[in-house]
C-alpha cells in the first residue's frame, strides 16, 4: 500500500489474507465469517486506519441496514431513548440514521429525508404529526410509533399507558393527603390526551373536583410550563401540581421557586417522563419512568421483524409505567 494513499478494503483483505468479499461481509456484519476471521479484519482495519465509505456501499449495496429513528433534539428523554435505540440496533446489525425535529424541520420534512437516505425501516419517537401521515408512512416501510397510542394497522407501536402513569401520580398525592390538584396538559396531541384523560378519570374516582383542575400550557416546553405557573399563582391556589411531562415540570418549579412557594411544603409537583432533566440534584423531581431501554428495544425488535423475519401481523406493545418519588412531593398541609 503506498504509504500516502487512503487504506482501501483490498488492502485489509491483503493483511489478512481472505478475500475482499470477506471484508465486506465483516462490514455489513452479515452472517458467514467466523468470529476469529471477523476479529482479525477489524483489528486490521483498526491497524491500517481503514473506514469503510457507506455512501459508495449504499449505491451497490440491495440492502442499507439503516434504520431512521424522528426525535426531537431538545426533548431529554428522547434523547435517552435514541441512545438505547441505537444500542439495540447495534445488536441487530442494523446503523441508525437521526432525524431531527427542529422548528425549522417538522416531522414530515424529516421523514421525506430520512426515506431520502435509504432507510429501510422508520422509527417514531413520542410523534405528533397526524395520524393519516403515519398510516401512509407504515404503507410505504416498516414503521414503528414508540409513545404514542397509534390505531393504524400498517404500524408497530411500543409505548406505555400514559393514562395509568397520570393515575398513578394522582393515587401518590391524594395518599399525602393532596385533594387542591391541578393539571398542566401539553395542547391537542395524543400524547397529551391521553394523559390529560387519564388526570380527570383519577380525579373522579377519589371524588376530587375537576372544573377548573386543568391548565393547558399548549406544548411540552419548559417556556410553556412557566407561562402556566404565572397562570397557577393567579388563581385558587392547588397543593399539587401534575405536569404532562419533566420540561414542563421544571419551568413550573421555576416560577413557583421565584414566587416564593416552598417546594414541596406548599405545593408539590410531579412530572413525566424521568428524563435525565428531572434526576438532577437541584430538581429531584417525582416524576413517572417511561422504560425507555425497554421501548427501545422492543421497537428495534419490531422493525427487525418485518425487515429480517417478513412479519406482517401488527406488533402493539404497551408497557406499564412506573412511579419514582423524589423530592418534590409530600404532604399537603393541614
Amino acid at each position: 500500500m503506498n504509504a500516502s494513499s487512503r487504506p482501501t478494503m483490498q488492502d485489509v483483505a491483503d493483511r489478512v489474507g481472505v478475500s475482499k468479499a470477506t471484508v465486506s461481509l465483516v462490514f455489513r456484519k452479515a452472517p458467514g465469517v467466523g468470529e476469529k476471521t471477523r476479529e482479525e479484519v477489524l483489528k486490521a482495519a483498526e491497524d491500517l486506519g481503514y473506514r469503510m465509505n457507506r455512501a459508495a456501499a449504499l449505491m451497490t449495496a440491495r440492502r442499507s441496514h439503516l434504520i431512521g429513528v424522528v426525535a426531537q433534539i431538545s426533548n431529554s428523554f428522547h434523547a435517552e431513548i435514541v441512545e438505547s435505540i441505537v444500542a439495540a440496533a447495534d445488536v441487530a446489525g442494523y446503523e441508525v440514521v437521526l432525524g431531527a425535529v427542529t422548528p425549522t424541520h417538522d416531522e414530515t420534512r424529516v421523514i421525506e429525508t430520512l426515506i431520502d437516505f435509504r432507510c429501510e425501516g422508520m422509527l417514531l419517537v413520542g410523534p405528533e404529526v397526524e395520524s393519516g401521515v403515519i398510516s401512509r408512512l407504515g404503507e410505504r416501510l416498516p414503521t414503528v410509533v414508540i409513545g404514542r397510542r397509534v390505531g393504524a394497522s400498517s404500524v408497530d407501536v411500543i409505548r406505555t399507558n400514559d393514562g395509568k402513569g397520570i393515575a398513578g401520580v394522582v393515587d401518590h398525592l391524594v395518599g399525602l393527603g393532596h385533594r387542591r390538584i391541578v393539571h398542566v396538559a401539553a395542547g391537542p396531541g395524543v400524547i397529551a390526551k391521553d394523559r390529560r384523560t387519564g388526570f380527570v378519570t383519577a380525579m373522579r374516582r377519589h371524588d376530587l373536583p375537576t372544573e377548573r383542575a386543568v391548565v393547558d400550557a399548549g406544548d411540552f416546553t419548559e417556556e410553556a410550563g412557566m407561562a402556566a405557573a404565572r397562570r397557577i399563582l393567579r388563581g385558587d391556589s392547588p397543593t399539587a401540581v401534575v405536569c404532562a411531562n419533566d420540561r414542563l415540570a421544571v419551568g413550573v418549579l421555576d416560577v413557583l421557586r421565584r414566587a416564593g412557594v416552598d417546594v414541596p411544603g406548599d405545593v408539590s409537583i410531579t412530572g413525566y417522563d424521568d428524563s435525565v432533566l428531572a434526576r438532577l440534584s437541584n430538581v429531584d423531581l417525582t416524576t413517572v419512568s417511561q422504560q425507555p431501554k425497554a421501548q427501545a428495544e422492543q421497537a428495534i425488535e419490531a422493525v427487525v421483524g418485518r425487515l429480517d423475519g417478513q412479519r406482517t401481523v401488527r406488533v402493539s406493545s404497551t408497557l406499564i409505567p412506573d412511579l419514582v418519588v423524589r423530592a418534590t412531593t409530600a404532604p399537603a398541609r393541614s
